[in-house]
């Protein structure tokens, strides 16, 4: 089954700000890995709260990737993308 990876306006801002390097790795994770699968909740983790628990996350070296996971249409919507240090602040 193939998920249709969707890059919300903000994430592409982050995508954009990162080395090209950094940008490809994350990029080629997403559409490699993470489109390909069954239950893209597999190799992800589950953020925890109230307003949280609804998103998941990826980890690309020192990256997080944090995404929506749409069932209904089989989408997975990347919502923002940033450094581990920063990005849950």
């Amino acid at each position: 089954m193939a998920w249709k990876i969707d890059i919300d306006p903000g994430a592409k801002n982050d995508l954009d700000k990162l080395d090209s390097r950094v940008r490809q790795r994350i990029l080629r994770f997403l559409l490699e890995r993470v489109s390909n699968l069954d239950d893209p909740r597999s190799i992800g983790d589950g953020l925890v709260g109230p307003e949280l628990g609804k998103y998941w996350r990826y980890r690309v070296g020192d990256y997080r990737i944090i995404v929506s996971i749409r069932d209904e249409i089989l989408t997975v919507i990347v919502v923002k993308i940033g450094h581990r240090k920063m990005i849950y602040r």
